[in-house]
């Protein structure tokens, strides 16, 4: 009895995983796609992005190195790029150097959108210009490519998003709706004087917007296992982030006469004990949502797979640990970025300090995090202090079934027809979370092309966009504004 009982019991599951498979719905809409733009205004889109990409609007963890003329000159450059923006909205500039500008819309009634990018850039590491194919401030074409630092992150979205508001209003559009569109300068460490600074203004007017997009995700070439067509994923949640100062006090002395254990071996130890005790791996809404829209498009093994994650969700988190990439979307990560101590090889030091960032999982508070570190070093001698600066809870998560998802998703199968379309969760932080008070939906989409190979150009060496792609960008944000979503 017990053995027909069992054989029941399994060839109904084995019915469920089946029918589950079979009957998933196809995530996917196929669109036509939008007209490209010719030849001759994709050199001068380049040539303008290019232009650009020379002014060196670079971000410093020290203040004193703010190279206030680069801001001020990019935005005169602006100024005579897009002289109907200028002409039509309303330009404020905030927090000395960020710019907000307000698009009027034909009804007050429908809540305003708002469409973010940063004009500030990430240094070039030291020692590493030599190995940059041009040099990044040189806003080089060539190869069929636009060369240099910002061309992904984050100037192809202000200038993409003036090139499609520019002839947009050359056209004599006006949007139903209010449009705001924000260009912080501080983007890279922290946003506290650009975004947030927009942020508090809007809210001290009583602002309440439909959604935002900013940056975040992309469109993926390669990079999404048993899936051959590129992927566009809209970020509809973002992790938070932590960092911590952990330090160690002692003795100074001679290294030829060593306490059983040194400031820096106390540390070390509990910084191993941290990385040996990592958070669990959980797939929340955003990463679930994902494998949904995407498992229509994978062979039947992977569809009974993804299709049935209420069975196999352990099975998958586990494959997903394998790698940095996909570890970093199921849980709370740990990362020991910097340490230092000592000054001589034969000198005991008195002090040894780190930082340990820690990019937080929805579901997970920073509370929480604190107290794992607690728990986990368990050593009274390690001193554990919160830096404020970048501190930040994982955001909430947007809706995907909203109108402001919907003009996101319409726009990327207008401009992207090939590529499959699927929520997603952004591991890094935007300016985005200072705007979360006034909307409850904030959304993460670059119109940017990347493969695999490409990851290591953002905040690295060779950054660069293809002329095509930016082209593909442009249409993208002119699509967005005049679809139904706005309109």
């Amino acid at each position: 009895m017990e053995k027909l009982l069992l054989f029941i019991g399994v060839g109904l599951v084995a019915s469920v995983l089946v029918f589950n498979s079979l009957t998933l719905a196809a995530g996917q809409t196929a669109s036509n796609a939008a007209t490209t733009t010719a030849g001759s205004d994709k050199k001068i889109l380049a040539q303008r992005l290019a232009n650009a990409i020379t002014f060196q609007t670079v971000s410093h963890e020290d203040s004193t190195k703010f190279n206030e003329k680069a801001f001020r000159d990019f935005q005169k450059y602006l100024e005579r790029t897009f002289p109907k923006v200028h002409a039509s909205m309303k330009k404020e500039t905030v927090g000395d150097y960020s710019l907000l500008f307000t698009w009027q819309g034909r009804n007050h009634e429908p809540l305003p959108v708002l469409l973010a990018a940063h004009m500030d850039v990430v240094p070039v590491g030291w020692g590493t210009e030599g190995g940059w194919t041009y040099p990044p401030f040189q806003g080089r074409i060539a190869d069929g490519f636009i060369w240099g630092r910002g061309t992904l992150d984050d100037k192809v979205s202000i200038l993409g998003i003036l090139e499609a508001t520019e002839k947009l209003l050359q056209a004599g559009f006006v949007p139903r709706r209010t449009i705001y569109l924000a260009f912080g300068h501080d983007e890279e460490i922290g946003g506290l004087r650009g975004a947030a600074k927009i942020a508090e203004l809007l809210h001290s007017r009583g602002v309440k917007l439909d959604y935002v997009l900013d940056e975040g995700l992309t469109i993926t070439e390669g990079m999404v296992p048993n899936i051959a067509k590129p992927v566009a994923l809209i970020g509809i949640a973002e992790k938070g982030s932590l960092s911590l100062e952990l330090s160690v006090e002692g003795t100074e002395g001679h290294s030829s006469m060593p306490p059983p254990q040194t400031v820096i071996g106390t540390l070390s130890a509990a910084i191993s004990r941290l990385e040996h005790q990592q958070f669990p791996a959980r797939m929340e809404a955003p990463v679930k949502k994902m494998f949904e829209a995407l498992a229509p498009e994978m062979p039947l093994g992977m569809k009974v797979v993804f299709s049935n994650l209420w069975l196999f969700e352990g099975l998958v988190n586990k494959k997903l640990t394998t790698a940095p990439r996909t570890n970093a979307i199921i849980r709370t990560t740990i990362a020991p970025t910097i340490f230092q101590a000592g000054v001589k090889e034969n000198i005991l030091p008195a002090k040894a300090t780190a930082i340990v960032n820690y990019r937080i999982l929805p579901g997970d508070t920073i509370d929480t995090v604190l107290q794992n570190v607690r728990k986990t070093i368990n050593d009274p001698r390690v001193e554990i202090t919160v830096l404020e600066k970048l501190k930040s809870e994982p955001s909430n998560i947007a809706d995907i079934e909203s109108q402001g998802y919907r003009a996101v998703e319409q726009a990327i199968r207008k401009v992207f027809p090939e590529t499959l379309v699927a929520p997603g969760l952004v591991v890094a932080v935007t300016d985005s979370r200072h705007y979360s008070t006034l909307t409850g939906n904030i959304f993460h989409f670059s119109p940017i092309r990347l493969r695999s190979e490409d990851l290591q150009r953002i905040h690295g060496t060779d950054e660069r966009i293809s002329i095509e792609n930016y082209d593909e960008a442009v249409r993208f944000y002119a699509q967005l504004i005049r679809n139904e979503g706005m309109m």
